[in-house]
């Protein structure tokens, strides 16, 4: 903002806060009395279209409250767009309704006022479904102007730091996390309408486990001991397994310590659930279905646009493995060295990918994908079989041992989804955790940890599984066609201003 900008908002601040100062010696303000029957929707929904004649034979006093976000003084009448959660409608004021005092006093209300008004509802000579007033009273006196210009805020740096001022202006925005609150209700009750159990795990772990990523540390001061926030509440769900809760499921909030990007927030929301007696290829299919119901009920369509692209759910998604798609995209990589570690480091050093000796042919695939492979893949497609060796939780493949039953979830090259068949040998997961460890000791900070406690649950025995993880942000992302996670999350994190 510059000096001249800040001068005029601040000369705005001092009138508005003067108008504050002379309401406080006449009378009581930022009052919680007015009590309102109904809002702005509503009243559109009742009302909209009945005819200007029929309005007139209606008695019934309507009372509704609202944000100023426009007004027109005419003399003696003026006309305010009044805004409430639900939508907006107009407010027509005239002098002969009240008394003196108090049209003069309106006449000074400010843009952003929240307001309380009372009266009958009519139309307008050009058809506009109005509130004609007979009582209006200020409830809160805005102090601070809204920027000259207004359309919404272009300026991305104040939509994040001042989300509250974004969703008063923006329709599109509050639309979008209406649109995210619809998701996770339905995410919920597809779920619960096949018998999952939706439960609560801690978000405050001894251990990080569930996912390969860094991890957030706190410290209890209570019990004298550093604890991680968690990157993944899967092996907490998979306890569940072993205690006999076959189908569970958590919508959670998820830490990892790691970079910022329109695909990444380190704070995140995720759906993780857990299903005995089945595999990976179930989750595919209830995975299909969800997002596709999901889609269907929310927007009433098989087919969204995101950004300019169409995506259609109406189909069968496509499935390919991993090596395939590598190999689709890759044409110097061939099915006899598609596993070959030597080919695949001057692969990925051809492609400026840094990797590091100690790294195996698994890891080196996945880093290929993510670079030549996920910018391709418009989707909705399934990609299958990711390496053993970048899949620590996930059931090797009874045929190849060097590949795991697991699947990823792509919509226009982002990763929504991930699951698995889960690994329920003990004996494995200790070996894999302890190849983990390794990885941590030659500085993945990455790399797992080796949980003992998890290790001992599998010893009691874990039914056959299969489990998923969905990003819901990314999923809301596509849903409402949002170019950045960002726009989906509230409050993201951001950098101090200097």
């Amino acid at each position: 903002m510059n000096e001249e900008v800040k001068k005029e908002e601040n000369k705005l601040i001092s009138e508005r806060k003067k108008k504050l100062n002379s309401l406080k010696k006449r009378e009581k303000v930022y009052t919680n009395s007015f009590r309102r029957n109904a809002v702005s929707d509503h009243l559109h929904q009742t009302y909209g279209n009945k005819s200007k004649e029929s309005l007139e034979k209606e008695d019934s006093i309507i009372s509704i409250a609202g944000r100023i976000m426009a007004k027109r003084i005419m003399g003696k009448s003026s006309f305010f767009n009044i805004q409430d959660g639900s939508g907006s409608i107009q407010l027509f004021l005239k002098k002969d309704f009240v008394t003196e005092d108090i049209y003069n006093e309106v006449k000074g209300w400010d843009i952003g006022d929240i307001v309380g008004a009372e009266g009958k509802i009519f139309k307008t000579n050009t058809d506009e479904l109005s509130l004609k007033v007979n009582k209006i009273v200020l409830l809160v006196k805005s102090l601070r102007p809204f920027p000259e210009k207004w359309h919404g805020i272009e300026d991305q740096e104040i939509k994040i730091r001042q989300r509250y001022l974004d969703l008063i202006v923006s329709k599109e925005t509050r639309s979008v996390f209406k649109v995210r609150s619809k998701i996770i209700s339905f995410i919920r009750s597809y779920l619960s309408s096949l018998d999952f159990l939706e439960v609560e795990t801690p978000m405050m772990h001894p251990i990080p486990g569930g996912a390969i990523a860094r991890p957030f540390i706190t410290h209890h001061n209570a019990l004298d001991m550093d604890l991680y926030l968690r990157i993944a509440p899967e092996l907490y769900l998979k306890r569940l397994l072993v205690g006999g809760i076959e189908r569970v499921f958590e919508i959670n909030r998820s830490f990892r310590n790691e970079g910022i990007s329109t695909q990444h927030n380190p704070e995140f929301t995720m759906l993780e659930l857990y299903q005995a007696y089945s595999d990976y290829r179930d989750l595919m299919h209830l995975t299909q279905d969800m997002i596709r119901q999901l889609v269907k009920n929310i927007l009433g369509v098989n087919i969204i646009d995101y950004q300019g692209k169409a995506i259609d759910l109406s189909k069968d998604f496509e499935i390919i493995s991993l090596e395939s798609a590598i190999l689709k995209y890759n044409h110097d990589i061939s099915i006899d060295n598609v596993r070959d570690l030597s080919f695949l480091s001057k692969a990925c050093k051809d492609n400026n990918i840094n990797v590091s000796d100690d790294l195996g042919a698994g890891k080196l695939q996945v880093e290929l994908f993510e670079k030549t492979v996920e910018k391709n893949l418009s989707g909705p497609v399934f990609v299958t079989n990711y390496p053993t060796e970048v899949s620590p939780l996930a059931r090797m493949n009874d045929e190849d041992p060097f590949i795991t039953d697991r699947f990823e979830l792509f919509i226009d090259g982002k990763e929504i989804a991930n699951g698995f068949s889960e690994l329920n040998d003990p004996e494995d997961q200790a070996y894999r955790f302890k190849k983990q460890l390794l990885s941590k000791t030659k500085g993945d900070e990455e790399a797992m940890f080796y949980d003992e406690d998890y290790v001992k649950a599998l010893e009691y025995g874990m039914p056959p599984a299969a489990g998923l993880g969905i990003g819901i942000d990314r999923l809301v992302m596509i849903v409402t066609n949002s170019p950045s996670i960002r726009d989906v999350i509230l409050f993201p994190h951001i950098k101090n201003k200097k």
